[in-house]
């Protein structure tokens, strides 16, 4: 007996936990059939190829073959190579079937036991049977009735290595699946340090490496690859760096082959590239499928919600939706959570994914379907609205990189920015709120101009969100800004937005210790609310508490006694100005800051 595996071992190899135990196990048992299932560059046949090897060296009296399975003809070669190997007789007859004569062999239990391993067992038309009246080449009857020709023998296993499970379900059953998943930290920051050879590198450094390329493999031997080839000009924390800059900067490293000896040839050694070819079979097969994955990749990578996703209901679409969801779990490309109405995908799917779309000229369109999405989904950012709005939230900061080209998805792209900005500001995240309704501002600016409603509704926030954040005079300018806009050019002195402007500016006086023209400016948003909304509105309710707050401090500056005044509903409110920004906000919600109904539009 002999092992006939295709590549050297791999001296660099890394011990994954407990799954090279299960393997040895599964394929131990009689007549067993294992397969090892997961996304291309996950491993699978690493893993394979150290099995190999090990069975070779525990038991050498076994024998250890190697079939490339990725289409009928390289497996047709493989069986013939195998033939070639065990000196079948009859194998040099060219009438011969060489799949049959390798089966007899296999079945044989005088010729030992064997481990017979498929690689790249992708394609399920490859594996599965079909019934064709028996007027098949030979070729075609391989493509038909492979399953007929791996014998269940007592003395032989099968392992099989692909990237779906429908495909490998066609040899094993469900149970005999072994999923395989990216590396745990301890193993992929031991697979970098070994494949970086003598550089040496910081432990946070090689940790940060391996959680940015999702503790994929051979996208760490890749990167590997690029840093040795460099060295000493590029460090890891220079790559992490390098890669974090864009989309296409990823792109461009992650396209580069990683010079993997242990690949199967046709295999490309680019991660994206391999998830590609993989891409485009989904499109030529079921093409809802890959219009489903496209757009799950511009959200962020978890908490996917399937309302996000999904057509106006019907039976029909909903199944198709289903079965959609079924192709890309079957690849490996997303994972239904514990909730079962979210998803996830790794972040290196979901770039592979945009890098495909914009080969194929598809990127804007899935984009501006992204934002629309979203921006139909995300509420205002009231309190009322608060978990709906932290489940998106991170899907809205994953828009900020997502600017698009057509001007109404511009629009779009602004309000939800707004919004997004709108429940950061509600949650005290002053950098991430001035970020967002910078970005809208300046988008309405271009798109709307300087003097449209929404525009305005954008300023405004800023100035509040760098009030948050402290900044006082670049607040202060953006209010009194927003205010000349609003009252002179297009809303007038009595519009619930000019109202907000002049409340905006007259809280950030206060706070600023410049009571007196604060005073002025509360006096005349009280009775600006007072007309429009009425006495009793909670706004207007707020409005003067927030003047009386601003009395009392301004008294107890100048040494004069305080007594606490109240408003209507009996609540006192001689304070210091603890906490005053979380009383704005909540004040400014009730009446939702600005109107939003024109941002809507």
């Amino acid at each position: 007996p002999s092992c006939f595996v295709p590549f050297r071992r791999d001296p660099d190899f890394v011990d994954r936990g407990t799954l090279l135990d299960q393997i040895r196990e599964r394929c131990a048992a009689p007549a067993s059939r294992v397969a090892l299932v997961g996304l291309g560059g996950v491993g699978k046949s690493q893993l394979a190829i150290e099995h190999c090897y090990r069975t070779a060296k525990q038991s050498p009296e076994t024998w250890v073959f190697w079939a490339h399975a990725s289409n009928t003809a390289r497996l047709e070669q493989s069986f013939r190579e195998i033939a070639d190997q065990v000196k079948v007789r009859g194998r040099k007859d060219p009438q011969a079937d060489v799949f049959k004569l390798v089966h007899d062999w296999l079945r044989d239990t005088k010729n030992g036991g064997w481990l017979l391993v498929l690689d790249n067992a992708d394609d399920a038309a490859v594996l599965s049977p079909a019934d064709d009246g028996g007027k098949l080449s030979s070729s075609s009857a391989l493509q038909q009735h492979l399953s007929r020709y791996l014998p269940s023998s007592r003395h032989g296993s099968v392992l099989v290595t692909s990237r779906t499970r429908r495909a490998a379900m066609q040899v094993v059953e469900e149970s005999d699946i072994i999923p395989i998943q990216p590396m745990h930290d301890v193993a992929a920051h031991a697979l970098l340090r070994r494949k970086l050879g003598g550089i040496r590198e910081e432990d946070d450094s090689i940790a940060e490496l391996a959680t940015t390329l999702d503790r994929m493999p051979l996208a760490l031997v890749q990167a590997a690859a690029y840093i040795r080839e460099r060295a000493p000009r590029c460090s890891v924390r220079q790559y992490v760096e390098e890669y974090r800059q864009s989309d296409s900067r990823k792109t461009s490293l992650l396209n580069r082959e990683a010079g993997q000896l242990r690949r199967d040839e046709a295999a490309s050694n680019s991660v994206l590239i391999t998830w590609q070819i993989s891409f485009d079979h989904i499109r030529n097969t079921r093409e809802s499928a890959a219009d489903l994955l496209s757009l799950m990749s511009f959200f962020d990578r978890q908490g996917i919600q399937d309302a996000l996703l999904r057509r106006p209901s019907s039976t029909a679409n909903n199944d198709s939706f289903e079965d959609s969801v079924i192709t890309l779990r079957d690849y490996s490309f997303i994972t239904v959570t514990r909730d079962v109405s979210t998803f996830e995908m790794h972040s290196l799917v979901q770039l592979a994914t945009r890098t495909w779309l914009e080969s194929q000229g598809q990127v804007d369109k899935w984009r501006e379907h992204f934002i629309a999405s979203l921006c139909a989904a995300l509420p205002t950012g009231e309190h009322e609205n608060r978990e709906k709005c932290q489940a998106l939230f991170p899907h809205a900061r994953a828009a900020l990189a997502q600017r698009p080209k057509d001007e109404e998805s511009l629009k779009k792209w602004a309000l939800l920015l707004y919004k997004a900005a709108w429940y950061a500001w509600q949650q005290g995240r002053a950098g991430e709120a001035e970020h967002m309704s910078t970005v809208s501002m300046e988008v309405r600016e271009e798109v709307l101009g300087k003097e449209s409603a929404d525009t305005l509704s954008s300023m405004g926030m800023v100035g509040l969100a760098r009030e948050l954040g402290g900044k006082y005079g670049e607040a202060e300018t953006m209010h009194r800004q927003t205010l000349a806009r609003s009252e002179k050019k297009v809303l007038g002195h009595e519009h619930p937005d000019t109202l907000t402007s002049v409340y905006c500016l007259a809280h950030l006086l206060a706070h600023r210790h410049r009571y007196e023209e604060s005073l002025v400016l509360y006096n005349r948003v009280s009775a600006g609310y007072e007309a429009v909304l009425g006495k009793d509105h909670p706004t207007t309710r707020a409005c003067r508490q927030h003047y009386a707050d601003a009395l009392a401090l301004a008294k107890q500056e100048q040494g004069q006694p305080v007594i606490s005044p109240t408003i209507a509903d009996g609540s006192a409110s001689a304070r210091t100005g603890k906490g005053k920004g979380s009383k704005l906000r909540r004040g400014l919600a009730k009446m939702g800051i600005r109107s939003l109904k024109p941002s809507a539009r």
